[in-house]
């Protein structure tokens, strides 16, 4: 590895002095066709990759100097553009042609000794990439770094897009430098001053350091030549393992496909006969409710004209019942008007009967005032009682005191007469108001049974309303089923069931059927999808359960389904 590091590190001091001497001898910007920039890179990629961890792949051993140099990318945000542009290039495919392209741009920015720089102080990242020898770990690598100062005095114009750096060969040619007469002239001035035996060991040692540096790029390529044709011949094994792998399988696919047509023949032969077997069914079926529903119908006239009937008694029950309702309420008001009345009668009978107390009382002080002036008085007229010794003006006063009392008692008698009259009067009255209440009590009775009549009315009139509802329903149903049979009908008679062989492409997206793209029936049109264009699934009325339709019939399905609903 030291050994290795020297060469490398003489090589690139002496190609890094060709270079600047050679571009300042000419005075002009250099391309990437000059010869000496070319060795440079050349140099510089073969010091990157000394020491250079390889990475596994599944093609084989891989070293690539294009991982290390993105970690400039991080350690010198500058640099970002750089990265950014060589990653978007679009020829480039490999690690080593994006690094080749990155020292280019680099080189022409005038940044390569500054990048370099950075990347080499981190050497604690760099062992991630580098083996511990390696030179850029190395003391060689900071002297390296600071050679390649000294290309920032060149100009280079390079075109990155339209070279293939991805296959070029980097190898190094010697003979640039051996014959290179800056070399010859250095070589001339060397021997001068140092003597002939200096000068030739200096050659010796340089053809030495060549053959060495030669033989070890060469067993490189022999390396790299014998992994990659093992992992060639690898790969090549895995294909005709893949390859037979293939046959196999198509082979069984043809099987399977033999099979599935086999099965697909029966199928449609089964198919066709339940296709028969339903029909025939259908036409029973529909016969049969043809039948029940011209029952049905003739049922549901006697019922509606039952309801039509029931409903117009419920009408005339309402209205009389509201009418015993008013007279209900008239009955209790006038109820109420009898009970004040009869009150207040009873009243006036009481004070009546106080009253007639008080005249018997007074009819009997009056019987006995008249007794007591009887018996003073025995004789009936004047001339009696001046007979009797009694004088005449008493007699005239008892004569007029008798005629007062007379007249007062007439006039109880009348008083008394118009009292039992009008008691009477109101005996009659109360008589008559018990008869009335009495009548409004059978009233009372009679409305209680009329409401019970309503009630039961009623709950007949609502179960009879259930009844036709139910029966409507039953009615929708058969229709519904009506409905059903004759799309069945229309869709036995007006679609036929369409062979394998008829269709070689989908009905509606025009693809062609193949290995992958298998064939479908639709269950309602009878017609050859693709799965994409029937994956839809629905239950009709010739199939107990959801089957497969296409995506056309699955619209108008779902739009009739909507419609009768």
């Amino acid at each position: 590895m030291s050994v290795e590091r020297s060469n490398l590190l003489s090589m690139m001091k002496l190609s890094i002095k060709v270079l600047i001497q050679s571009s300042l001898s000419l005075g002009r910007t250099l391309d990437s066709e000059y010869p000496p920039l070319q060795q440079f890179f050349v140099v510089l990629e073969h010091c990157l990759k000394h020491g250079l961890k390889v990475k596994k792949s599944f093609i084989g051993q891989n070293k690539s100097i294009w991982a290390p140099l993105e970690l400039v990318e991080k350690l010198c945000p500058e640099s970002a553009d750089l990265a950014t542009s060589v990653r978007d290039m679009p020829g480039l495919k490999t690690g080593l042609g994006r690094a080749r392209a990155w020292l280019h741009l680099a080189l022409m920015q005038k940044k390569v000794a500054d990048y370099m720089k950075v990347l080499i102080n981190r050497r604690d990242l760099l062992s991630e990439f580098y083996e511990p020898g390696a030179l850029v770990m190395e003391e060689e690598g900071s002297v390296i770094v600071g050679m390649l100062v000294g290309l920032n005095v060149i100009d280079a114009n390079l075109c990155v897009k339209g070279e293939d750096l991805d296959s070029q060969v980097g190898i190094i040619d010697f003979s640039l430098y051996l014959k290179d007469p800056q070399t010859t002239e250095s070589t001339q001035e060397n021997q001068l001053k140092c003597g002939m035996s200096d000068s030739k060991m200096t050659a010796i040692l340089d053809q030495k350091h060549y053959i060495e540096e030669l033989n070890r790029h060469l067993s490189c390529t022999v390396t790299d030549l014998q992994a990659k044709m093992d992992s060639l011949e690898k790969t090549n094994c895995k294909l005709i393992e893949e390859l037979s792998a293939a046959t196999d399988r198509i082979n069984a696919l043809r099987e399977e496909q033999d099979q599935l047509r086999q099965e697909n023949t029966n199928i449609l032969q089964s198919s066709q006969r339940k296709e028969e077997v339903t029909l025939q069914d259908s036409q029973v079926e529909l016969e049969t409710y043809r039948q029940s529903r011209q029952g049905l119908d003739e049922m549901y006239n006697v019922v509606w004209k039952q309801y039509k009937e029931e409903k117009r008694i419920r009408q005339e029950l309402q209205k009389e019942l509201e009418l015993q309702v008013g007279l209900k309420q008239e009955m209790e008001v006038a109820m109420k008007l009898l009970e004040k009345d009869i009150h207040e009668k009873q009243d006036t009978l009481a004070a009546l009967r106080q009253q007639l107390d008080q005249v018997k009382t007074l009819n009997l002080q009056m019987f006995n005032k008249s007794q007591v002036l009887a018996l003073l008085f025995p004789c009936s007229d004047s001339l009696a009682c001046l007979h009797c010794g009694y004088s005449l003006e008493l007699w005239y006063a008892c004569v007029f005191l008798r005629s007062g009392l007379e007249a007062e008692l007439s006039k109880e008698k009348e008083q008394r007469q118009s009292l039992q009259r009008e008691l009477q009067r109101e005996q009659d009255n109360t008589t008559e108001l018990r008869t009335q209440l009495q009548q409004l009590q059978g009233l009372q009775t009679e409305l209680l049974d009329l409401r019970q009549e309503k009630k039961q009315l009623q709950q007949l009139c609502e179960e009879q309303e259930q009844a036709l509802q139910e029966m409507g329903l039953h009615l929708s149903q058969s229709k519904l089923k009506m409905e059903d049979f004759k799309e069945v009908n229309k869709a036995l008679k007006g679609h036929a069931w369409l062979k394998d062989d008829e269709a070689t492409q989908c009905k509606q997206c025009q693809k062609e059927f193949s290995i992958s793209r298998r064939k479908h029936h639709c269950r309602n049109c009878g017609d050859i999808y693709c799965n994409s264009c029937s994956s839809n699934e629905l239950a009709l009325p010739s199939y107990p359960k959801p089957v497969r339709v296409c995506d056309i019939c699955h619209s108008l399905l779902l739009q009739r389904s909507s419609t009768s609903s």
